[in-house]
C-alpha cells in the first residue's frame, strides 16, 4: 500500500512561518512529481507548488516569493517551507505524488489525507 502522510500544519499568526512535510511511504520505485495543493474554506482545491524528480519547480503565482518546495529523494519525503503567511492561505494542504510501484509499472497518482493551516491576524 502507498500511503502519503502530511505533518507540519497548525495555527500560526499572520507573517508567521511553517513548514510542512509529506513522507511517502509503501512499495514505490520512482516518484516522478509531487506537488502541494490546498482548499480553501469553500472553494475549490488549488495547486500550490509542484518538484519533479529531477528538481524543477513550478509555483502559483499567489505564493511566489513566500514559499519553497523542496524534497529529500532518499526518504521519499516532500517539504514546503511557507513564509509571511497572510490569512487567506488558510487552508486543508495536500500531499500528491505521481509515482511508479515498479521498473514496469504505470505512473498513478496518490493523495495524502491533509493537514490544516490556520493563519490569525
Amino acid at each position: 500500500q502507498v500511503q502519503l502522510v502530511e505533518s507540519g500544519g497548525g495555527l500560526v499568526e499572520a507573517g508567521g512561518s511553517l513548514r510542512l512535510s509529506c513522507a511517502a511511504s509503501g512499495s514505490i520505485f520512482n516518484i516522478n512529481a509531487m506537488s502541494w495543493h490546498r482548499q480553501r474554506a469553500g472553494k475549490q482545491r488549488e495547486s500550490v507548488a509542484t518538484i519533479t524528480s529531477v528538481g524543477n519547480t513550478v509555483y502559483q503565482d499567489s505564493m511566489k516569493g513566500r514559499c519553497t518546495i523542496s524534497k529529500d529523494t532518499a526518504k521519499n519525503t516532500m517539504y514546503l517551507q511557507m513564509n509571511n503567511l497572510k490569512p487567506e492561505d488558510t487552508a486543508v494542504y495536500y500531499c500528491f505524488a505521481l509515482l511508479q510501484q515498479s521498473p514496469d509499472g504505470d505512473y498513478r497518482g496518490y493523495w495524502g489525507q491533509g493537514t490544516q493551516v490556520t493563519v490569525s491576524t
